[in-house]
């Protein structure tokens, strides 16, 4: 018996963290949240976009056996759900020569409806128009008397879907969204989906993805919203959960609004989410890295012991010739606070065997400027070799250190310390590097811990310790200025000469840009790293290795 359009009903969002691919996994994380949202009383779930499969698919999409089996899986799955609860899955849909991004409703064994997503998204991250074919009508389904409207993530940045859906006779809009993190974004979702609410006088379910995903990490964080635009209920962020809604005549009744985090632990948690389930979900045991006595290492041994644990961890120290009793004191002493394994093998006798190997090589060569880095270069190579070494034979992944100011600019060694498997602060500016390392040991002081990350890492001016006296700053400007400038060309598309307007000097714009122009080639054999700004150095940066393009001044 369906209840009348009076009676209460409890609707439950899965907020689950899937894999792309799993079908059968992601399905059984399905009909496990339906069975504990059923015995808490709801009689409805939702889930994330492609909940199913897993987002994003790519190129999985073209293959039409991947269809057949997303197809028999959702079948299965209708059949395995608790037959009296509505269970609205997102799947891809495979029609005839028609491809969708759809989201079906299952009840009693069977499918019973399917939407089709009518807005593909095909800027930043996305590129579904090379996926998928538009939907063009709503789906209005019944919830225990109450119609409701079914959209998917981009179709609720629109208008359009949504005042079809009222039209329709919708009393409730419910999103399915895989929809990635980055900075500010949740903000941005809140303000985007108030304005469907009152415009629409609908209530808005947003039902999020969480995980990471190669490059991106979906944060969860759903919500809801009522027909005025004010949050009833927020789920927690970068973790799986179940959240109830309870409705009263399509009036959604107060529940728990889960307070947002600060900025740098919203950082924090993206980079160990993204670093637990890269590794996790594609086999690796253990990690390893290249320790230096810098801040950047220190962070990433620090986000890789809080995602996987600090005994499957491992640091390696490589001294040269170069690198300071400091840099040594202090890489010892922070892996002894994070416990992790931590070995030293000094470098000076390879870099002794390079030059002499050389040297007849180099014999009828000009003789080494002052600008000449060959013998830098090779000190970052042999500690590549070293750490890929223990990789082949550990089986462990590596982890490089390199931040975005100095990907932008090139401030890295190919084959040296981009040599690696997967590059956690990749997307973090240096500057930003800095506020999560003093947000970190500030927050395990709160906690008794006593500081992590030694106070030299954090205060001595950064540098490669490639050759005597080295910093940063020899070469680069200092490094609010830089990211200043990468931050304005790289994710707003400024000219340099809008930047020069900002009051930024004209001579450190113009290094800076020709910099970033220049090392394009590097970033395109970079490890995949996490995704946290609006722009990254991943899908949505695409600029020609080959170009004559002149920018304006």
């Amino acid at each position: 018996m369906i209840p009348s359009p009076s009676a209460s009903l409890t609707l439950a969002i899965a907020q689950i963290n899937c894999t792309v691919g799993d079908l059968a996994g992601n399905a059984a994380r399905i009909v496990s949240a339906a069975q504990q949202a059923r015995a808490r009383g709801a009689l409805a779930l939702v889930t994330p976009e492609m909940a199913l499969c897993g987002y994003p698919p790519e190129d999985l999409l073209l293959r039409a056996d991947f269809h057949r089996a997303c197809q028999n899986e959702l079948d299965a799955l209708a059949r395995a759900l608790p037959p009296e609860m509505a269970v609205i899955v997102g799947h891809p849909l495979e029609e005839g020569e028609r491809r969708y991004n759809a989201a079906s409703l299952l009840r009693g064994g069977r499918v019973e409806a399917t939407y089709r997503k009518m807005r593909l998204p095909n800027a930043e991250v996305f590129d579904e128009e090379r996926y998928f074919d538009a939907g063009e009508a709503p789906c209005v389904i019944d919830l225990c008397g109450l119609p409701t409207a079914l959209a998917i993530c981009e179709d609720v940045w629109h208008r359009g879907p949504a005042e079809l859906a009222k039209a329709a006779g919708a009393r409730l809009l419910i999103t399915l969204n895989a929809s990635p993190f980055h900075l500010a974004k949740q903000a941005r979702r809140h303000e985007v989906l108030r304005a469907r609410a009152t415009t629409c006088a609908l209530p808005v379910v947003y039902a999020n993805m969480v995980g990471g995903q190669d490059e991106l990490v979906f944060d969860g964080a759903s919500f809801v919203l009522d027909g005025l635009g004010r949050l009833t209920h927020q789920a927690p962020a970068f973790r799986e959960a179940l959240m109830l809604v309870e409705m009263h005549d399509g009036h959604i009744l107060p529940g728990e609004v889960q307070p947002a985090p600060t900025l740098e632990a919203e950082v924090w948690q993206a980079l160990v989410l993204g670093v637990h389930d890269y590794a996790t979900k594609n086999g690796f045991r253990s990690v390893l890295l290249g320790l230096s006595g810098g801040i950047d290492s220190a962070l990433v041994l620090a986000i890789a012991c809080e995602a996987l644990g600090a005994e499957r961890v491992r640091a390696l120290m490589m001294p040269s010739p170069y690198t300071s009793p400091m840099s040594l004191a202090d890489a010892r002493r922070l892996s002894e606070n994070l416990g992790v394994r931590y070995d030293e093998v000094p470098i000076t006798p390879a870099m002794s065997a390079y030059e002499h190997m050389l040297a007849p090589l180099f014999a009828d060569l000009p003789a080494a400027g002052a600008n000449d880095t060959t013998f830098e270069n090779i000190q970052a190579r042999i500690r590549g070799n070293l750490l890929m070494a223990l990789s082949n034979r550990s089986g462990a992944l590596v982890l490089t250190t390199g931040n975005k100011s100095e990907m932008a600019v090139g401030y890295a060694t190919l084959y040296g310390d981009m040599a690696g498997g997967f590059a956690v602060i990749k997307d973090v500016y240096k500057t930003f590097v800095y506020r999560l390392a003093r947000w970190y040991d500030a927050r395990a002081i709160a906690e008794g811990r006593g500081e992590i990350i030694p106070r030299n890492i954090i205060e001595r001016p950064p540098s490669a310790e490639l050759k005597p006296n080295q910093t940063d700053q020899d070469s680069l400007p200092p490094y609010e200025t830089l990211d200043a400038i990468i931050e304005a060309y790289m994710e707003r598309d400024m000219s340099p000469a809008q930047i020069i307007e900002r009051g930024i000097p004209a001579g450190e714009v113009r290094q800076v840009v020709d910099l970033l122009k220049r090392n394009e080639y590097k970033r395109r054999q970079a490890p995949v790293g996490i995704r946290i700004t609006p722009r990254g150095f991943g899908k949505d940066w695409r600029y020609p290795l080959t170009s004559r393009y002149r920018d304006e001044y």
